[in-house]
């Protein structure tokens, strides 16, 4: 048996790279890899679907290929772009030795060895160790015509460069695709892919997931740093601290050599947690008390 014949067995692949998930989402991965089909994850900042990525790529021993997008990028900045400058170099030098065939040195120069492959090309090429991951990072950040060349690109995953023609994925890439929900990404778009909400976790798979990340913690402090993030979350805040943020925070009490969270120390490295100065105001003084006396007793026995 493979590392994804089962569901259980990506489960446990997931788990063996530090990715802690419940079975709904390492059966929605499962099926992504079994049928060929795109995943589109959905949620929070900070909740893990970049990680799941990463992990499914170290997990299968295949290469990563990421797209970070943003506003504004465009078709020929996800694919392709002709090296400009070592262009103008070759036809300074082939001016400058007289005699140039103009026909041989326009297709030397929009040739391979001019070509900067960007991520989606990239992803096109063949592996020896198999079909890359390609992940389409915060999709939602793109603007609407982006989605329309992706969608073509993902039903047929191959690309088309004017001067070279078609590249076409000798074996599909395995795409994850991550929103952040800032705003609706197109149905024709999500129709191509398998939907999860990737949610935050509850009080137990979140303890999981920080002793997997980062196992030097002590117990009874994951215990009392989980419990504290979980409660700061039904807080009215712009921006409640995800998976990430628990684990960064974790550490730097390690650091610290923080034995048990006070009020104290929660004030002093709220900037862990917490990225907005509306947010790190609003916890200081007696909010930060009220907040941990309230996961303290969450964790006492009833």
């Amino acid at each position: 048996m493979t590392q994804q014949d089962s569901i259980d067995a990506v489960q446990q692949m997931l788990g063996s790279q530090g990715y802690v998930c419940g079975r709904a989402l390492a059966t929605v991965v499962f099926l992504s890899l079994k049928l060929g089909r795109p995943l589109f994850l959905e949620g929070e900042a900070g909740v893990g679907k970049t990680e799941i990525a990463k992990a499914l790529a170290a997990g299968l021993n295949r290469r990563l290929i990421r797209l970070q997008c943003y506003e504004g990028l465009d078709a020929s900045s996800a694919v392709y772009e002709w090296n400009f400058p070592a262009q103008m170099v070759a036809i300074r030098t082939a001016e400058a030795s007289g005699g140039a065939d103009r026909g041989a040195l326009q297709t030397e120069l929009f040739s391979d060895d001019y070509l900067i492959e960007r991520p989606l090309l990239q992803a096109m090429r063949p592996d020896e160790n198999g079909a890359p991951v390609l992940l389409i990072d915060e999709l939602d950040r793109t603007d609407e015509p982006f989605e329309a060349f992706l969608l073509e690109a993902l039903s047929d995953f191959q690309v088309t460069i004017p001067e070279l023609g078609t590249v076409k994925a000798p074996e599909p890439p395995i795409v994850i695709v991550t929103s952040n929900r800032t705003r609706e990404v197109h149905d024709a778009l999500k129709r191509r892919c398998l939907y999860h909400w990737v949610d935050y976790p509850d009080f137990d798979r979140e303890i999981e997931i920080l002793n997997a990340r980062a196992p030097e913690v002590a117990e009874a402090l994951s215990r009392e740093v989980v419990a504290f993030v979980q409660h700061l979350r039904t807080e009215d805040l712009f921006k409640k601290p995800g998976v990430a943020e628990t684990i960064d925070w974790a550490k730097c009490l390690l650091a610290l050599d923080v034995i048990n969270l006070s009020p104290e120390v929660i004030g002093d490295t709220l900037g862990a947690i917490l990225k907005y100065q509306d947010d790190i105001q609003q916890l200081q003084g007696s909010e930060a008390k009220r907040i941990l006396d309230e996961a303290k007793a969450s964790l006492e026995p009833a």
